[in-house]
């Protein structure tokens, strides 16, 4: 393992769900994600003592201490945050390859957030990515993003299987992403049953990932409603409810993976009408869910945000399990008065607008 005194720096871009949210926690249940030019910095370097990790961000106020005990980091509370996990999980291969757990100080640094407030960009995902790039890489890992992806998701996994790991791939491979979630549960089992190692080369049931073109014609537009939301309580809630294997769940995943299939086709083909029909009806399938089982997707803020938009002929919903943080707008790239009305409009109804663009790459260096 090549460490030494070098540092090494990796970025992740955050993200933003399209279409596909609640649908893609079950394995093999397409969504669509695009990265946003918002980043978690992970900076890698010697640790001071050896047998030592030390964790700093500048969203903590104090840097966390833990030292390696079998194979672990302990010193802690029992809980077991993003970089920790990534951490470990990177340590797992290494021992696997015969090789010690890295001594090391890893330094977060975040523009997904703003004087400590957040946006709901997928933070937490692009901690885990860009952690697990650059302890990797720290170590002397050559990874490909295939490989950087599933450690990711072996340590989110980890902590909460339910989570999709959409949030994983588009910090990953960047820019619009078509993403299909693995069985976690099935994950977890191949690493601990084989280990990591064979968990990284073998095939994954229900994953897939590939790239997509921007929307022809039609401007991202991205606001966020000044209140945070749980992703992980939303779904979690979701999870508990009787709604969970019903007729009604049935339908809302059937509508949800037809939207998706067809907003797919509509990106591939440059048809900008289709996407936006196809962006109408995910925010209806939403709203059709929070009316059935009342989680609180919709907040006045959002379905302000979603009229406004709608009001000049484009489309809008809310990104991810929605309850606050951001929704996103597609609008006529070729009507700057109208992206500007919606702007207004929305600084009318609370909702900030966020000066945010895709990130056509992943994980940098």
């Amino acid at each position: 393992m090549t460490t030494g005194a070098r540092t090494v720096v990796r970025r992740a871009p955050g993200k933003l769900f399209v279409a596909g949210e609640y649908a893609v926690v079950e394995p093999g249940n397409e969504a669509i994600l695009v990265a946003v030019d918002r980043y978690i910095t992970a900076t890698v370097s010697a640790a001071v003592e050896p047998g030592t990790v030390v964790i700093s961000s500048d969203l903590a106020p104090r840097a966390l201490h833990r030292h390696w005990r079998d194979g672990r980091l302990a010193g802690g509370d029992g809980q077991l945050p993003p970089v920790e996990s990534a951490i470990e999980t990177v340590s797992d291969l290494l021992a696997e390859r015969g090789l010690p757990a890295p001594a090391l100080h890893i330094s977060l640094s975040s523009t997904l957030h703003e004087r400590g407030r957040k946006y709901g960009l997928g933070s937490s995902g692009a901690v885990t990515v860009a952690s697990v790039a650059a302890v990797s890489a720290y170590c002397g890992l050559r990874l490909t993003p295939d490989e950087r992806f599933r450690l990711a998701l072996l340590a989110c996994a980890r902590i909460d299987p339910k989570g999709s790991g959409g949030d994983l791939a588009a910090s990953t491979w960047g820019g619009w992403i078509a993403y299909r979630a693995p069985d976690r549960a099935r994950v977890l089992d191949l690493a601990r049953s084989l280990g990591v190692q064979e968990a990284l080369r073998a095939p994954w049931p229900g994953f897939s990932v590939r790239r997509l073109p921007p929307p022809a014609g039609l401007d991202l537009q991205v606001g966020w409603t000044r209140s945070p939301a749980s992703t992980t309580a939303l779904v979690s809630d979701l999870h508990r409810r009787p709604w969970r294997g019903s007729a009604s769940h049935h339908r809302f995943v059937q509508a949800t993976g037809g939207l998706v299939r067809a907003a797919v086709t509509a990106l591939e083909a440059g048809d900008g009408p289709g996407l936006l029909r196809e962006i109408r009806r995910a925010r209806q399938e939403l709203a059709r869910l929070d009316d059935e089982v009342g989680l609180g997707i919709f907040t006045p803020a959002l379905t302000a945000l979603c009229d406004a938009a709608e009001g000049v002929g484009g489309a809008a919903k809310p990104s991810g399990a929605g309850g606050g943080d951001c929704g996103i707008a597609l609008l006529d790239a070729g009507a700057p008065h109208d992206i500007s009305q919606v702007r207004q409009r929305w600084a009318t109804a609370g909702v900030l607008p966020l000066p945010v663009r895709s990130a056509p790459e992943g994980i940098e260096e």
